[in-house]
């Protein structure tokens, strides 16, 4: 017998019941963070490297520091979710496509020397990311005014 063919019943055990294959896309999401004073910046560009399209995804913003409870400059596809994190809609992204660019401006209830900022797709629409590195980001921004790229 062929070796591959002794792998073919556990092939077919890996399938889910309809016989095709999960939907896959490979995420990705690149952008700057800024610190100054107590307002923290975060611009980024979704973008699906395929080869499934995405009907939505969620990216969880967390920082290391408190932010202050009122956010009133959160853009509508955003919404605080806890006393440290935002997470926001980046909307459907097409295989092998940007999306549309998202910028977040939020209070810091301190004014930190540097805060930590973490950035995660927490929910895709369904496709499975096998390759999450390219989406998953920990920047350490200092209170420079300066710019950090991811």
């Amino acid at each position: 017998m062929h070796p591959a063919l002794a792998l073919a019943p556990a092939l077919v055990l890996l399938l889910p019941p309809g016989g095709t294959a999960p939907a896959e896309a490979d995420l990705a999401h690149h952008g700057s963070v800024r610190l100054a004073g107590d307002r923290v910046t975060v611009a980024l560009t979704p973008e699906n490297h395929g080869p499934t399209d995405v009907p939505d995804t969620t990216l969880r913003i967390a920082w290391s520091a408190p932010l202050t409870d009122a956010q009133p400059g959160l853009p509508a596809a955003c919404l605080r979710t806890g006393p440290r994190t935002v997470d926001c809609r980046t909307g459907a992204l097409p295989a092998a496509a940007l999306g549309t660019p998202l910028t977040v401006d939020v209070r810091l209830a301190t004014r930190p020397t540097e805060v930590t900022v973490r950035l995660d797709t927490v929910w895709t629409g369904g496709p499975a990311d096998h390759n999450p590195d390219n989406n998953r980001h920990e920047v350490l921004v200092l209170d420079t005014g300066d710019t950090y790229y991811f």
